[in-house]
């Protein structure tokens, strides 16, 4: 099965015999339903609901919990659970060099499932493993295993959309256990759920395929003159986009050509989830 060394991760470590109840309450996802092998996407979101890290989060040990984000951020990331901390018994740690490499393909878990550094990735319906100080051969590059990745419509912020300029809806969180919508109050909660019961989402992730090879990420898709979403990253002809449903749903319906840039594209939802093109435009685009 290809695996590729992931040079661009960082993971922080929260230990402690409050660290799950304190992440419990601020983290989007539930962590109740996280499984012993497991890595689940989450969010820390702004109060307004917005997020403001993305992250995977995966058990590491009795009272322990590991979160795999962009390297980039994790400084950001770890200052912002310290703030949030307050009198909670829980160390927060960013371990220094550590190895994250993902496999894909694979079609046994036999040999990964008894070992806390290797999980599998929950977002994706075949298995996919994360390696954490694992030392595992590559035989693959990062940018095929972006390629896999984009073709199962999994999003990541930097490549797919900004921090602080997405809801959890608008990139999937709340279709692959993302959100716990039961659990009670995190921040952002109420923004969250309101968007859930009223069935407001309206930007969603699509896959993009396109003739020829696309655009650069943050290209502008359109249809009839109006701007239905944009490109986020690819691979090829094959890539993401956060668009607004209704009106990919009007194109369509119309018949209408929809473009990237000069490239015109077709989209489609990801198999996998639950979520369907509205049956009629947004007051707003009425």
């Amino acid at each position: 099965m290809p695996t590729a060394i992931l040079a661009d991760r960082a993971i922080t470590d929260v230990s402690g015999p409050d660290a799950e109840h304190f992440l419990q309450n601020i983290l989007t996802l539930d962590l109740d339903a996280l499984g012993q092998n497991e890595a689940r996407p989450g969010a820390l979101l702004a109060p307004q609901g917005k997020i403001m890290f993305d992250f995977l989060v995966s058990r590491s040990g009795e009272n322990a919990l590991r979160l795999e984000c962009r390297a980039d951020i994790a400084d950001d990331f770890v200052r912002r659970l310290m703030l949030y901390r307050l009198r909670a018994k829980a160390d927060i740690s960013k371990q220094d060099q550590v190895l994250v490499a993902v496999s894909w393909q694979s079609d046994s878990a036999a040999s990964q499932t008894d070992s806390t550094t290797i999980v599998r990735d929950s977002r994706f319906p075949s298995p996919v493993f994360r390696h954490y100080g694992v030392a595992s051969a590559a035989t693959a590059g990062e940018a095929d295993w972006h390629a896999f990745r984009i073709a199962n419509g999994v999003a990541e912020s930097g490549p797919d959309y900004a921090l602080a300029d997405a809801f959890p809806h608008d990139v999937l969180l709340d279709q692959m256990g993302g959100v716990g919508f039961k659990k009670g109050c995190f921040i952002g909660q109420e923004v969250v759920s309101r968007m859930q019961h009223r069935g407001t989402a309206r930007r969603r992730v699509l896959l993009v395929t396109a003739g020829a090879d696309l655009p650069a990420a943050g290209t502008e898709l359109r249809a009839d003159g109006k701007v239905v979403g944009a490109l986020g990253s690819a691979s090829g002809s094959h890539g993401l986009a956060i668009a607004r449903i209704d009106r990919v749903k009007a194109a369509l319906d119309a018949g209408s050509e929809i473009t990237a840039g000069d490239v015109a594209v077709s989209l489609e939802i990801p198999a996998w989830a639950s979520f369907t093109y509205p049956e009629a435009a947004s007051a707003e685009d009425a």
